[in-house]
């Protein structure tokens, strides 16, 4: 089965869209071959700001209505918990506030990224969209990682090549509660590495330290940049590691 054809069968749902690679081809596939489409962002504390741009900015090039759903969801004691089961309670949460602002728009049919390549045993909170009966036309047509970005590429999606990007929740160790504070220095912490030119890395605590992890072939220039990297990270935290190990 194509998207074409997924979307013929389908013609009208809403889009789980979070601004990243996967969810932007679905949301173009949506616009381009079905009848109605919405798209829904679900604004979190666990979501950087550039998130939210960029998929405004995606949802305006392609010419489909964004509707924006707040959720606290520091207050589900499970998330904020941040224990072993937190990505499943975290994905409840939030696909259930998308589901109910999707049905009072009137889509009864709620659809997210998830591709080919994710495997559906191990990756965090699928359960979760199993038991809400969200679909994911990119898996269901079979479609990989590799070949979303050289569709979003023919598409003219800006996204095509951003870099995979996982909540800030998952900078914080399994078992250390979660705060707004917390994730507040961590996107802090990221947005230096992403002006001083770094891409594809994670900025982990460690304590009150901060791990930073760079692919290896930025590693020399972490090395050699660091003595601006952890001026920019010194307010908020410790001490500034950076993973010889890379990612």
């Amino acid at each position: 089965m194509t998207l074409e054809e997924f979307f013929v069968r389908n013609s009208k749902a809403a889009v789980a869209f979070s601004g990243g690679a996967d969810s932007a081809l679905v949301l173009w596939a949506a616009r381009q071959y079905g009848r109605e489409v919405g798209a829904y962002y679900v604004h979190t504390a666990f979501q950087p700001a550039f998130e939210l741009a960029d998929a405004r900015r995606l949802a305006a090039e392609l010419e489909v209505p964004l509707k924006v759903v707040e959720v606290d969801v520091l207050a589900v004691p499970e998330a904020a918990a941040n224990g072993p089961g937190r990505c499943y309670y975290c994905k409840r949460t939030l696909f259930s506030a998308l589901r109910q602002a999707a049905e009072a728009d009137g889509y009864t049919v709620l659809l997210d990224g998830t591709n080919a390549s994710d495997d559906a045993g191990d990756r965090p909170g699928m359960q979760a969209l199993r038991e809400l009966e969200v679909r994911s036309p990119l898996r269901e047509c079979g479609l990989t990682k590799d070949q979303v970005r050289q569709l979003s590429r023919q598409a003219g999606l800006f996204t095509w090549d951003k870099p995979a990007y996982a909540c800030l929740a998952t900078r914080v160790p399994t078992g250390t509660a979660i705060t707004a504070e917390t994730l507040a220095r961590v996107e802090r912490g990221e947005e230096v590495l992403f002006r001083l030119g770094f891409t594809d890395f994670r900025l982990r605590l460690l304590g009150d330290a901060a791990r930073v992890q760079v692919p290896a072939d930025q590693l020399e220039r972490a090395a050699r940049l660091n003595q601006e990297i952890t001026r920019g990270l010194a307010a908020d935290f410790s001490a500034v590691l950076l993973d010889l190990q890379g990612r």
